[in-house]
């Protein structure tokens, strides 16, 4: 009788479960709010001038990257802090969440509600000014929980220079997309097929230990946690994959396939013959 009454128990616990699960889903999925208007032109302008990943798509994913910007910027609130957020500001702030989650057509930042814009970089006490200012994004916990913060001047300068390996804007959203999974690890498990884990995790502390020993041309602050590297290569593959490509062959097979990506080269950009790194 008596374990006849805990399976009963046990029943009604999992029917309960089950009712509430639409619910429960429902406070983590957003309903997508249809697309009424094309991008304004001013954006699309700033996009062909900007964006490097966006130029090289062909009209029709060019489109369905403007309609993602667009949802993004209904749906997270950009605010200045001693600074003014232009048009410019918010354009790149889209493309850089956009750019690493192109190739999942249903992802949705469900852990960020705003952005704030500081003017530069600032310090681990969020300070303006004084020392120690050498942060230039952070993604928040705590009182910050799903707020991103960005230095104005990096966020713009790592679109602006076409031949560089870094883009503070893409390294903040893959640390997001690396934290929907509950932890900040550099193992992306939202994304990540289980099959990769181990190649992943191999190839990240081979690559570590090859910048540590000055083997690498890879931002050396990618050697500092598998966390780290994950943001910082995956700066390098979004803006240079050509030079990834060629240096460093099989990290970048592993992120286009983990990004389920096939960026093309660079427009305008060659390759520079250097002996540094390589797989």
């Amino acid at each position: 009788m008596e374990t006849a009454l805990i399976i009963l128990l046990i029943v009604a616990v999992l029917v309960i479960a089950y009712l509430a699960l639409p619910s429960i889903i429902s406070k983590f999925k957003k309903e997508a709010p249809a697309i009424t208007a094309p991008l304004p032109s001013n954006f699309r302008l700033l996009l062909n001038e900007q964006v490097s990943f966006y130029k090289q798509l062909n009209p029709s994913k060019k489109t369905e990257f403007e309609n993602r910007m667009q949802l993004f910027l209904s749906r997270v609130k950009i605010t200045g802090v001693r600074t003014t957020v232009e048009d410019i500001d918010r354009v790149l702030i889209a493309a850089g969440a956009i750019i690493p989650i192109f190739g999942f057509p249903d992802w949705e930042y469900i852990n960020l509600h705003e952005v704030l814009l500081y003017p530069d970089a600032f310090s681990d006490g969020f300070d303006q000014k004084g020392k120690d200012r050498d942060i230039l994004g952070m993604v928040g916990s705590g009182a910050y929980q799903d707020i991103m913060i960005l230095s104005q001047q990096q966020l713009r300068a790592g679109f602006e220079n076409a031949t560089s390996k870094n883009n503070t804007a893409i390294h903040e959203f893959v640390h997001l997309i690396d934290k929907t999974d509950g932890a900040v690890d550099g193992i992306p498990e939202t994304i990540l097929s289980d099959l990769l884990v181990t190649p992943w995790l191999d190839k990240i502390h081979e690559s570590i230990k090859q910048i540590m020993e000055n083997r690498s041309d890879i931002n050396p602050y990618g050697a500092t946690n598998a966390t780290e590297f994950f943001a910082v290569v995956s700066e390098y593959f979004f803006k240079r994959p050509d030079l990834l490509e060629s240096k460093h062959h099989q990290l970048y097979e592993l992120l286009v396939t983990i990004f389920k990506q096939q960026p093309k080269k660079a427009p305008g950009v060659e390759t520079p013959i250097d002996p540094v790194g390589g797989d």
